[in-house]
């Protein structure tokens, strides 16, 4: 939709009525049906007198065409002032020329973003350029007449307000500014010049007017584009019943129309693969010619799905792919094929920063598309404005006539494919009732961390991809925010801050985050291998009865602004709110890591609680009684190679792996040779008598060995052993791990020396190093350091 259309000759008279605002306005409201505040008109009057002067000038054609306010189709964007007419070459041209009355800006650390200041105070807001163009990437991109009929897009801004302080210019915006110039107050000529090399005949082929009226579809480029940023990605790979619901997916966009719409509605819990199947969605039915966009309401899973997708943090034009949910309140029905709303339970009645546009997120998604998918996890509602609900959309979906089709995501991915960790966490949140109340941590590497220095530290260590955070429940004011030299969150001698402002949403993959930590606002639909949580005081345990403390909660918190008055107005309901607000919160964030979650809890009764509710055994049985390796088939994520008995030549190219009941017994020649598979070890360390490979099944040692690792050790060779992890076996020890005689332990001992030179061990202590409780150190006395056996000393983890 254009609001106002004309030529240049035109346009300058209706500029010299001196009511060129008016003009604009009137021409808005018969265009759109609606009207438009005083701030607005005066801005058309003040920018438009600006461009009539830069358009004085008789080398730029009278006959040119003029459009202002052209409605992006799809959008809620404009773009202010195009001007069309025919190169130097007679290729038909366009400038897009976006119009700001900004005066200063300051600069961000985050991509094409600047602040500036508004009636209603300083705002983060996309760099003119990188605006200008993204509206030439979405017409190239979807527009067909301009894909076929190769009309040339001139992006600029023009800032006639204005002065250069290096801002708005600054190097870090170099790349945006190259792709679309900025012209600031000094700059009219050089506007006028930029728009002389594109523009020198006038527009005898109602350029916008057929650009207007183009057919929408994906350009076969950005089909392509797409496509081959997904081809060979592990990330976005599609298993199960993931691929089932995708299949259905694309066979509802075939049928859907406008007169057939469809909604599909996909329930899926944490980690059942519902943002890559929507990522593989966005692509697939693009590479189909549908007009498709990747929804959410928080912006935290588009930036970092977008980002993992081109592979950089830099904003392209693969952008405007992916859209708020409160972009659709001024969109046509059914201008879109599909709309995908990935985390659909967190959608809000109302859009806009004031909560002042549209009716109703779902209502609106639905009636901007012939097809819309929701994926949606009702447990993961964590503020009072989430609506998302299947019975909401069933409701909005039977007014607008459309079919609704509920299909659901069973798979477990994240949490180590642990449909029980799931359950037991649900059950000990209170949640709801599950026959899970204690938690195997052989299925799961769930850990109680004593300190939040000890959590940072071991979150820290297991970061080795970039894949391991630190969050915490939102009790602690963000004070660094202003005052950057500051902490957040105080907790003894643990300080910490909350993520960068500068890293905004894409905090969960940006490389140096670790040191901060993160909120439910920046990991919510999102996952990395390992979570640090510290769970506040807004959720405490009470003889075995959880209790939720809004008023723990920091009053920078706006998921639950408004909690008294709500509990106030409707108590009973109100209540039930909050408290599944809260304990949703905490489920989201226990469910971020996908090979283990460590928490610190701050209140120690609730540290009990869930701390009884974890199994550690037996695991004995595992070790002794069943084989050593598993089958070839299961063998491929093991740290080493098995060789065969033709391929091994012990010793050589390869180390024995023994049970540890088997090593424990004294490495009879027998032993080595018979009944031990070999196994090829990793480069950088080369075979040698002594050396053997063992699993240590545990958790007694999980602060260096994880559980179940495969470690490689090497024989006792006598010397001091102080402070080595060593495996020892003693006739009196019954390991808390495996009720055996042997264990894997850091060893310390004590020594007198005897008047005759000599020297005796007086005790000998075998101390755990775990993070977890329960584990107390083996104290051995004179008479029983005697029949102490150190076997083998640790050498490496494996893996």
């Amino acid at each position: 939709m254009i609001v106002y259309s004309a030529t240049k000759a035109r346009f300058k008279e209706d500029v010299m009525t001196n009511d060129i605002g008016g003009i604009i306005f009137d021409a808005f409201r018969n265009a759109t049906g609606r009207s438009t505040g005083r701030a607005e008109i005066e801005s058309w009057m003040h920018s438009l007198q600006y461009m009539d002067r830069v358009l004085n000038d008789d080398e730029i054609p009278h006959d040119a065409g003029v459009a202002i306010e052209y409605h992006l189709p799809q959008t809620s964007k404009r773009i202010d002032f195009i001007l069309t007419g025919r190169g130097r070459d007679q290729r038909e041209s366009a400038v897009l020329v976006e119009l700001k009355q900004w005066q200063k800006t300051e600069l961000t650390q985050s991509d094409a973003v600047v602040i500036t200041r508004f009636k209603h105070g300083s705002t983060e807001v996309l760099h003119p350029s990188y605006q200008a163009w993204s509206y030439k990437r979405l017409l190239e991109d979807f527009n067909q007449t301009v894909q076929e009929e190769q009309i040339g897009l001139f992006p600029c801004a023009y800032l006639h307000n204005y002065d250069d302080d290096g801002v708005i210019t600054h190097p870090f915006y170099s790349d945006h500014i190259k792709r679309a110039p900025i012209f600031l107050k000094p700059d009219a000529l050089k506007l006028q010049q930029f728009i002389k090399t594109h523009v020198k005949y006038g527009d005898s082929t109602r350029i916008m007017y057929r650009i207007e009226h183009g057919k929408i579809k994906p350009s076969k480029k950005l089909a392509d584009e797409l496509a081959s940023m997904l081809k060979g990605n592990r990330e976005f790979v599609l298993i199960d019943d993931q691929k089932v619901v995708f299949e259905k997916a694309k066979r509802l966009a075939e049928q859907a129309s406008e007169h057939t719409k469809k909604v599909l509605i996909v329930e899926g819990g944490p980690g059942t693969g519902k943002s890559v199947l929507a990522i593989n969605l966005l692509v697939a039915l693009t590479e189909r010619e549908f007009v498709v966009q990747y929804v959410s309401r928080n912006s935290a899973p588009r930036l970092v799905y977008e980002a993992k997708l081109i592979g950089h943090f830099r904003k392209t034009h693969i952008s405007n792919m992916f859209s708020g949910s409160g972009s659709y309140h001024a969109v046509a029905p059914n201008a879109f094929d599909c709309l995908i709303v990935d985390e659909a339970h967190r959608l809000n009645e109302k859009s806009g920063m004031f909560s002042h546009l549209g009716e109703n997120q779902i209502k609106e998604i639905i009636n901007a598309s012939k097809l819309s998918v929701f994926f949606i996890d009702e447990d993961q509602k964590v503020t009072l404005k989430d609506i998302g609900d299947k019975e909401a959309i069933r409701n909005w979906a039977k007014k607008l006539g459309a079919e609704v089709v509920e299909m659901s995501l069973e798979s477990q991915f994240r949490c180590n494919g642990s449909n029980g960790y799931l359950a037991w966490l649900d059950n000990n949140l209170q949640i709801r009732r599950t026959a899970n109340e204690v938690l195997d941590i052989r299925e799961y590497d769930f850990r109680i961390i004593d300190t939040p220095s000890e959590l940072h530290d071991l979150i820290k260590a297991k970061n080795k991809n970039n894949k391991a955070r630190m969050v915490a429940g939102y009790c602690w004011d963000w004070i660094s925010k202003k005052k950057p030299l500051l902490k957040d969150i105080v907790i003894g001698d643990y300080k910490a801050t909350w993520n960068l402002e500068t890293d905004g949403q894409a905090w969960i993959i940006k490389p140096d985050s670790v040191s901060e930590v993160g909120c439910i606002h920046t990991c919510q639909g999102l996952e990395v291998d390992y979570i640090g949580v510290i769970v506040g005081p807004d959720f405490v345990v009470r003889e075995g009865k959880v209790e939720t403390r809004p008023a723990e909660r920091s009053k920078m918190d706006k998921s639950i602004q408004g909690w008294k008055k709500l509990v106030k107005e409707v108590p009973d309901g109100g209540v039930l709110r909050i408290d599944a607000i809260i304990k949703n919160t905490y489920r989201t964030l226990m469910t971020r890591g996908q090979k283990g979650c460590y928490v610190y809890f701050v209140d120690d009764e609730t540290r009990r609680y869930f701390a009884e509710r974890l199994q550690f055994g037996p695991a004995a049985e595992s070790i002794i009684e069943k084989s050593i390796l598993p089958s070839h088939e299961e063998a491929v994520d093991l740290p080493f190679r098995r060789l065969g008995s033709e391929e091994a030549r012990p010793y050589v190219n390869c180390v024995p792996l023994y049970d540890l009941k088997v090593a424990a017994g004294g490495f009879s020649n027998e032993q080595q040779m018979d009944g031990c598979d070999w196994v090829e070890l990793p480069e950088e360390f080369r075979p040698r008598k002594g050396l053997f490979v063992a699993q240590v099944v545990g958790e007694s040692m999980n602060r260096r060995i994880p559980y179940g690792a495969w470690c490689l050790f090497r024989e006792e060779k006598g010397g001091s052993r102080n402070g080595k992890v060593v495996l020892a076996s003693h006739r009196e020890i019954a390991d808390t791990d495996t009720s055996c005689h042997y264990t894997v332990k850091i060893y310390e001992s004590t020594k007198e020396i005897q008047d005759d030179g000599t020297w005796r061990h007086t005790s000998i202590i075998l101390r755990p190093d775990s993070y977890l409780p329960g584990y107390e150190p083996i104290v051995l006395n004179e008479e029983q350091a005697d029949d102490l056996r150190v076997i083998g000393e640790l050498v490496a983890v494996l893996g």
